[in-house]
């Protein structure tokens, strides 16, 4: 992971841009200044489809490891599963979108 490269994203990113790490479906977003909060950035969890690309508009976004240690809390509850796995049965199936290419990607 290069802290260079993350710093550099800081300063000269747009607000809401994401840079793609080499795990899938993790990348790097630039939240922007709010209120007294200033512009920083967080982390955003979204499954990617076949060509690295996020599957949804927004994803989990992790500001800190206190609501990463949060958030695994309630994805490992097996009421969680049980719920999920109740949704799939009831929804209608969905079909994938297209993805884009050529974005820059950050190794971690």
């Amino acid at each position: 992971m290069s802290e260079e490269k993350i710093s550099d994203f800081l300063r000269t990113g747009k607000d809401w841009s994401r840079l793609r790490t080499s795990v899938a479906g993790v990348f790097v977003l630039k939240l922007p200044a709010y209120r007294s909060s200033p512009t920083r950035l967080a982390v955003e969890l979204n499954p990617v489809d076949d060509s690295g690309n996020p599957k949804k508009r927004r994803g989990i976004v992790l500001r800190s490891t206190a609501e990463l240690e949060d958030f695994k809390k309630i994805i490992q509850d097996e009421k969680l599963s049980r719920l999920l796995g109740i949704i799939d049965k009831v929804n209608p199936k969905v079909e994938a979108e297209k993805a884009k290419k050529g974005e820059e990607i950050i190794e971690l």
